[in-house]
């Protein structure tokens, strides 16, 4: 097969998306041709945008033999719209959540209803399969095919003497602690202030809570001017851009007497600290809650939890069900139910005999059921079903 990948997120920009659009091209080169038109951080985002349209047609003219052509996410569909009409190359997109979900009417009745007309649709999680199937795709042209994620990390070795690093850098003494541990972005479906609020008030003595994750407290002047503006379009502007939303609430919370020596927000994280951090927690929670509009696509950092042996506590909701498998690698519980959340996570730090087991079966279950090769292989499948058979060069 020959394939042209266009995708606007890419490294060096950092996140979830980012990793599985690089992981899904990277790996696909070793198998087959590909061709990459990505944005990669350089130059104007808006202007790389606007010269899409004579880039991507420069490059079918120049490659008349590629036979399909991936989009990375539901934005990107948007932006090529005039694609179906240019090309009978078949046109395949990845839907993650929001970017089928943005809760706007204009997106909802004018550009869903046009991306209908591609060729497949892939989405990331049962739960963003649902959000396509529900607004009118058709059922044949949508396929589920769930994100992966990097084996090698069960095998970083363990840091000796971390912790007295971390006390000695950062002032944390974590030793004889019970470690609770989340990461990602102060956006309020991930339920940090909720956790913060209802939940870390009736830990036990002797827990500590670990949060990593850019936590901006000084807004620049683009967001103060998005502030001002009525709050359902500013929502939408929030959701479109993926603003900080919760770093309010959880700056009011962490600024509280109560938290002092229970809860610490390292911000952001070397890479390198980042997987000693996972090693040592002793549980990594998700406790996402329902926000209109912005629902959890699948939750990568799960895996990434799981594969360094901390079992993820996590909100039975969305996307997050297809990462977190309940008693495999983790548990599924209520959303926004504290009195479930504070019992399961004081239960749980007082039997070390189960979070050993919980952390190994997390490992052992995160590579059993997930890896990027995985996952490679079933986009292909995909692929390979909607190119016309005469076409296929396996």
């Amino acid at each position: 097969m020959k394939i042209l990948f266009i995708t606007h997120k890419y490294p060096p920009t950092i996140g979830g998306m980012e990793k599985q659009s690089f992981e899904l091209i990277t790996r696909t080169a070793k198998r087959h041709e590909v061709l990459i038109h990505a944005y990669e951080g350089v130059g104007s985002r808006l202007k790389w945008f606007f010269d899409l349209k004579k880039k991507v047609k420069l490059i079918l003219k120049s490659h008349p033999d590629i036979q399909l052509i991936h989009l990375n996410d539901g934005l990107m569909a948007a932006a090529t719209l005039w694609m179906k009409k240019y090309t009978d190359k078949p046109v395949v997109a990845t839907f993650h959540g929001l970017d089928i979900t943005f809760p706007s009417t204009i997106f909802q009745n004018r550009i869903v209803r046009k991306l209908h007309a591609l060729d497949g649709a892939i989405c990331v999680s049962r739960a963003t399969t649902k959000a396509c199937l529900t607004r009118g795709f058709d059922a044949s042209k949508v396929f589920t095919v769930l994100n992966g994620v990097d084996h090698d990390l069960a095998d970083i070795e363990k840091e000796e003497g971390f912790m007295t690093r971390v006390r000695n850098e950062e002032g944390i003494n974590l030793e004889g602690k019970k470690i609770i541990m989340t990461m990602g972005r102060a956006v309020k479906r991930k339920g940090f202030s909720w956790f913060l609020e209802n939940v870390v008030p009736e830990l036990d003595e002797g827990i500590v809570f670990l949060m990593v994750g850019p936590l901006n407290t000084k807004p620049g002047i683009e967001e103060k001017l998005v502030n001002l503006l009525p709050s359902s379009i500013r929502m939408k502007i929030h959701l479109m851009f993926g603003m900080a939303t919760d770093v309010k609430a959880i700056t009011k919370v962490l600024a509280h007497p109560t938290t002092k020596n229970r809860v610490y927000h390292l911000g952001k994280v070397s890479f390198s600290d980042l997987m000693q951090y996972l090693a040592i927690a002793d549980v990594f929670v998700m406790p996402n809650i329902k926000v209109p509009g912005d629902a959890e696509g699948f939750g990568l950092v799960a895996l990434e939890a799981s594969l360094r042996g901390a079992p993820v506590v996590a909100a039975g909701i969305e996307g997050i069900t297809d990462a977190v498998k309940n008693g495999d690698n983790g548990i599924l519980l209520p959303s926004e139910d504290a009195n479930a959340w504070g019992d399961t996570l004081n239960s749980l730090m007082k039997d070390a005999d189960e979070l050993k087991r919980m952390s190994q079966s997390a490992i052992d279950s995160t590579l059993r059921n997930y890896g990027w090769d995985k996952m490679v292989d079933e986009y292909l499948e995909v692929f390979e079903q909607l190119i016309p058979e005469e076409k296929t060069d396996k």
